[in-house]
């Protein structure tokens, strides 16, 4: 997850760099920040681009954690290589000096970032402490995202067994109900009871 994002980040600043005049994105209204896996305060606000002209445009940024990407949140969302391509293709990654709307599929890089999630798109099969077969996949935060596991990881355990458990996150107030409206909606779930 981290690897795609920061290539599109990287792919973002490349197009910056070399004043890409089909796209001519404004660096001050940029909305792709790069991610880590460490929740680093002194990294949240940051200028890139610093050193002169070779290293490209001054500009401020910033680092997510990794959980905190829309990219994790796509990955969890999609339910197939198809639907991930699509759905990276429609990240908004910032606005022109027009003012209009630059979308990750106009940076060309999606195709790229599709290949490095490839494996990332398959669900972990692990075994609990009692002896347990359980899907393992995904993570993104309620507070930003939908805060469910993947939709290919829910629909592996129901085409296994005869029910799946799932959590969704952020109590149910805010993680239930982005777990009916967003995930079940958009996977065609139709849960048969829930547990509070």
């Amino acid at each position: 997850i981290t690897a795609a994002h920061n290539l599109l980040a990287a792919a973002i600043d490349n197009r910056l760099h070399f004043r890409d005049p089909y796209l001519n994105l404004d660096p001050t209204k940029v909305a792709w920040k790069r991610v880590l896996d460490v929740n680093d305060r002194a990294l949240r606000h940051i200028v890139v681009g610093l050193g002169g002209s070779s290293q490209g445009v001054p500009r401020e940024s910033g680092f997510d954690i990794t959980a905190a990407s829309e990219v994790m949140a796509i990955l969890c969302l999609a339910s197939s290589p198809a639907d991930l391509r699509s759905r990276l293709d429609r990240i908004l990654v910032g606005y022109s000096l027009k003012g209009e709307p630059v979308l990750a599929s106009e940076i060309g890089v999606t195709g790229s970032l599709a290949a490095i999630l490839n494996e990332a798109l398959l669900p972990n099969l692990v075994q609990t402490t009692d002896s347990t077969p359980a899907f393992v996949h995904g993570g993104p935060f309620a507070n930003i995202a939908h805060g469910c596991n993947s939709v290919l990881a829910t629909r592996m355990a129901l085409a296994m067994s005869d029910y799946a458990v799932t959590e969704a996150g952020f109590a149910f107030d805010l993680g239930g109900e982005k777990f009916f409206d967003l995930k079940c909606r958009s996977a065609g779930l139709n849960p048969a009871a829930i547990v509070l």
